[in-house]
Formats: C-alpha cells, sequence, structure tokens
C-alpha cells in the first residue's frame, strides 16, 4: 500500500514542481455533508488523489469537506469523476482560480478537523441546513444596486485590506469564530434589509448565513462560489465587475488579481500596494504587505532587526529559533502589530 503521507522533503517536492512541464489548474471546493468515518474517508481519498498526482491542502470534518489543490490539466476530468462517485459530493462546484501559474501547491496534506471551518457554535439548536439564499454574479450585482442592501465581508482584516467589495462592511477581526457574534452584533438594528454575505470561495459565507437566520435575521443571502466564481463569472458573461482590488488565497501565491485598482497601502512605507509576503527572518514569518522598494530596501524582511538577523550566519540564525514557537502572525494595523517604519 502506498503511504498515506508524504516523506519528502519541502525543497525537493517544490523543485520537482517546477520542474513540471504539463500545466496544472489550481481549485477549490467544499461541501457540508454528514462524513461518519473521517478516517475511513481520509485515508481513501488520500490514495485517489494521489494516483492522480493531485496536490493541495483539504481539511475533513463529521460536517463536510473544504480543499485548495492543484491537478494536472489532462486528470482534471479524472479528478471530476472521482469526486462525483463519492457519497455526498456529487456535483461539487469547482471553482478555478483567477489568477493561476499552476504553482499553487507541491504537496498533498489531508487533515482532519473538529470542523471544516472553526465556527465556536456550540448551539445543538444551530442548523446548517437552514441557510441563506445562494446568490449568482448577475443577482449579486442587482442585489448590490437595490437601495438598503448590505454587503457583509466574512474574510479576515488582511484579506480585505488588498481587495473587498465597493461599500462592502468589515467584520474587523483575525478569526472567523469571532466574526460570527460580532457579525450579528453590528447588523442588530437591520434584522429586515437585504443582506448579502460573501467570502473567498463560499465557505464561510454559506455558514455565516446560517447563523444570522439562526439569530432572527430575515432576509440573508450568500454569494454562490464566492469571490472566485464571481470573479469567472463576469470575465465570462461581461458583467460589471464591482470587487476591488486583490482576492487573498491560502496558497503559494497569497493573492489574485480581480481589477486593476490598488486599495492597499505598504506597511513599511505607506505607498500604495498590495502583495503579502512572509518577513524571510524564519524566527518572525510576519505576513504584511510590502511594496517593491521596500521588499529591496528590507531583502524581504518585516524590519530592521528582523534583517540583522537574516544577515547573521545561519548558525547563530537557528540558535535564536532554538525552542521558539511563533504561531500564526499577521500584521494588523489596528492593533498595532508591527511598527516597522525603520529606515535600513
Amino acid at each position: 500500500m502506498a503511504p498515506l503521507h508524504n516523506r519528502v522533503s519541502q525543497k525537493e517536492l517544490k523543485e520537482r514542481l517546477y520542474q513540471e512541464t504539463e500545466p496544472r489548474i489550481t481549485l477549490s471546493f467544499y461541501r457540508y455533508t454528514l462524513i461518519p468515518d473521517t478516517k475511513k474517508f481520509r485515508d481513501e481519498l488520500y490514495l485517489a488523489l494521489d494516483q492522480r498526482k493531485v496536490f493541495g491542502r483539504i481539511y475533513i470534518a463529521p460536517e463536510g469537506i473544504n480543499a485548495q489543490v492543484s491537478v494536472p490539466r489532462s486528470r482534471f476530468p479524472e479528478l471530476k469523476e472521482l469526486l462525483d462517485a463519492i457519497p455526498g459530493l456529487g456535483g461539487l462546484r469547482l471553482n478555478q482560480a483567477v489568477d493561476d501559474d499552476g504553482k499553487s501547491f507541491w504537496v498533498l496534506k489531508i487533515k482532519i478537523r473538529g470542523k471544516i471551518v472553526a465556527d465556536g457554535i456550540d448551539d445543538p439548536a444551530f442548523d446548517m441546513s437552514r441557510k441563506g439564499r445562494y446568490v449568482d454574479a448577475d443577482e449579486f450585482n442587482r442585489l448590490a444596486e437595490q437601495p438598503g442592501t448590505i454587503l457583509v465581508d466574512m474574510r479576515n482584516h488582511y484579506e480585505y485590506e488588498v481587495g473587498h467589495f465597493r461599500d462592502a462592511i468589515e467584520v474587523p477581526s483575525d478569526t472567523f469564530r469571532e466574526q460570527l457574534p460580532m457579525s450579528a452584533a453590528m447588523l442588530e438594528k437591520d434584522k429586515d434589509r437585504n443582506i448579502i454575505m460573501y467570502c473567498t470561495g463560499g465557505i464561510r459565507c454559506e455558514k455565516a448565513s446560517a447563523y444570522l437566520l439562526h439569530r432572527g435575521f430575515r432576509n440573508v443571502f450568500h454569494l454562490e462560489g464566492g469571490i472566485i466564481q464571481y470573479a469567472n463569472t463576469v470575465k465570462e458573461k461581461g458583467l460589471e465587475n464591482k470587487f476591488l482590488g486583490k482576492n487573498f488565497v491560502f496558497d503559494d501565491r497569497l493573492g489574485e488579481r480581480i481589477s486593476e485598482e490598488i486599495i492597499a497601502h505598504c506597511h513599511q512605507c505607506g505607498q500604495p500596494a498590495d502583495t503579502h509576503t512572509n518577513c524571510r527572518n524564519d524566527g518572525c514569518h510576519l505576513l504584511f504587505i510590502q511594496c517593491e522598494a521596500c521588499a529591496a530596501a528590507y531583502e524581504g524582511c518585516c524590519s530592521v532587526s528582523c534583517l540583522e538577523v537574516l544577515r547573521l550566519p545561519p548558525e547563530a540564525r537557528a540558535a535564536l529559533r532554538k525552542g521558539k514557537d511563533n504561531g500564526r502572525k499577521v500584521f494588523n494595523k489596528s492593533k498595532a502589530r508591527l511598527r516597522p517604519k525603520q529606515t535600513p
């Protein structure tokens, strides 16, 4: 039996990816569906995807599946056929990346989680099957133009910062778990208005729409397929694009351009910029926005102190990192987590 996890170094896997000659397609999909035996489901899916040279990151939970993957173009029909044959996954909407170079993933990882979206909901009366009504790109545009409609962005602050729909409300938080009760509180006086929720691919706003209905809201909609499907549809049908800037994505690309506007700013110099990067100091790895000029001046680091560490010999850098776990660090101006205003 083939191993159910990768045994090759990340460096070698990435080198193999860039040596491939066949183009890859980056896809995302999800489905809220009951999965009683998550381990059996995970193991069988891993073997099937590995045989088809699928890379990516997939989460399995009793409530369903959430996946971002890449597949060789010639094997896309095989992947679709495979997924359609799995009970509960037939007819999945496969969102194809908008700005795709096929280099999004270089290894297959499938993990079992308690939920496919960590939501903090512990109310047994919450019913995921009672969710808001889907709207496609055309319906979204029409409804968004009606007086009184509220657009709600259910993504994290750093995603909203580089791109969002015109006039959309940000729910300023670091996590979806925090956003759900926060969004209900922000909209408490608008329970009878039309509310459209959206996110990257649809998984978060679908759950958020169910949560608002659970909290007594009445006219709740959510964007089918999220920003990814919206961007593809407006391009195919020649519709007005109401999205401004970039769509942040959770793979090696860190973003795909939806419109030409640059609505964010470099976190170091304040100039217009919307390129996310991780600090090159391995002891930091902060996710932040950096313009080309600052990338050159700071050598990809978030601050002078990290630049100084980067210039140390490798063994000295390793000694500084030993025994430390920084967790996931994301720049948030509102919480003053980073002030790299020094000049290197």
